[in-house]
């Protein structure tokens, strides 16, 4: 999917408060035996090689937690960060 396309319109200032919700999001959820290995794998490589608020990093982050917390990702991303397009085309690539 086209996550790292995504991640550009998420403004700077924004990255850092949506890469520790998000990951807070994965690391949570129920569900991570639905996560494939090959993307936990990128978000420890991202991780251990610095902050997850690369482009790379929080595209990774954001389609772990698209796939494992979708509707607190989309509730997240609209209405604390006021981030509507990037919601909708979360939507539209699904």
């Amino acid at each position: 999917m086209a996550y790292q396309k995504i991640v550009k319109k998420i403004p700077v200032e924004k990255r850092d408060k949506l890469s520790d919700k998000l990951l807070n999001f994965v690391l949570k959820s129920k569900k991570e035996g639905e996560m494939p290995s090959g993307l936990a794998n990128t978000i420890l490589s991202k991780w251990q090689r610095g902050p997850l608020t690369t482009e790379e990093g929080l595209a990774a982050l954001l389609e772990a937690a698209v796939l494992l917390e979708s509707e607190k990702t989309m509730e997240f991303l609209e209405q604390e960060l006021q981030l509507a397009a990037v919601a909708k085309a979360i939507k539209e690539a699904e």
